[in-house]
């Protein structure tokens, strides 16, 4: 059975899918039936409910798109967001926290404007960017605080 913390990532070599705890996502999983490396990038969604689970008590560092679907510069960003997500997958966590529909979580975090990003490392935030920050401002928030960049 599927809970909140798990993600589908589909083999990018026989197409099939896999579920994977975003817990496990530093252990390099393998497609259950081939082998083949799976692919952890693009962005997985938190809410009030999940987010310690899922952010706070993640193994790997955590970037947490605070956003809202009316928001344009929040949908400039999510893409970005996602691509970097790609590209530092295995090293690094994308979630996505509507603001919206989890006040709570928006609240707890002092969330005054969208888009806001932030960092979490071992449970605590250690960086942020609010507002439609381009790609290289983006990654070099994340970039200062992986340890093998």
């Amino acid at each position: 059975m599927m809970s909140e913390k798990d993600i589908i990532i589909k083999c990018p070599g026989c197409g099939s899918k896999n579920r994977v705890e975003l817990d496990k996502v530093d252990k390099n999983p393998v497609c259950s039936k081939c082998k083949t490396p799976l692919p952890l990038g693009g962005s997985v969604d938190v809410s009030d409910a999940d987010f310690n689970d899922v952010v706070l008590k993640s193994s790997l560092p955590v970037l947490v798109d605070f956003w809202a679907p009316w928001c344009g510069p929040c949908r400039m960003v999510s893409p970005i967001v996602k691509e970097l997500g790609a590209q530092y997958a295995g090293r690094l966590v994308v979630a996505k926290l509507n603001t919206d529909d989890n006040r709570q979580t928006a609240a707890r975090f002092k969330i005054m404007g969208i888009p806001t990003l932030i960092l979490f490392k071992d449970g605590q935030p250690v960086d942020q960017v609010v507002g439609a920050a381009p790609k290289p401002q983006i990654e070099q928030l994340i970039r200062k605080h992986l340890t093998d960049s």
